[in-house]
């Protein structure tokens, strides 16, 4: 049996982050593709297929750190929930931001989730384990043929 891998968006640009997000998921159960934008242009060329994405896939799912160079991800999150063809891609918000401000904003900009990254290594494999087994295995998503 072919299983079609959940396509993941990563929006981050701190390289430890990556990398940690990237061996909790190579352990994950579900089949996945992990793809990685370092800042917020590169997300909105990544979703919208366009420069040295236009061969992207769209992802059923983004994970979307706030404080990025450039294009911050409030923006980017701003764009995906505007734009008619991105706004049903569910974006979760992975931060190192508590401030109850990023929360409120977030939310009223259509983030489907807020989740505050932890300092210590093995939370942050929890955490990633814990929207793995939300995102991914409880939750229904649309599938990319249906979102377009």
């Amino acid at each position: 049996m072919n299983v079609k891998p959940v396509e993941i968006l990563l929006v981050e640009d701190n390289p430890g982050d990556v990398r940690l997000t990237q061996k909790a998921l190579a352990e994950s159960k579900i089949h996945n593709t992990l793809h990685v934008a370092e800042d917020g242009e590169e997300a909105m060329e990544f979703l919208r297929m366009e420069g040295r994405h236009a061969g992207a896939v769209r992802p059923d799912l983004v994970l979307l750190d706030l404080n990025l160079p450039g294009m911050d991800g409030r923006e980017v999150l701003r764009e995906i929930k505007s734009d008619e063809r991105l706004k049903r891609i569910p974006v979760i918000i992975l931060t190192t931001s508590r401030a109850e401000e990023d929360i409120i904003r977030t939310y009223s900009d259509y983030a489907n989730c807020y989740v505050t990254k932890p300092l210590d290594i093995t939370q942050f494999f929890e955490v990633i384990r814990s929207i793995e087994d939300f995102w991914l295995t409880i939750v229904k998503l649309p599938s990319n043929e249906t979102a377009k």
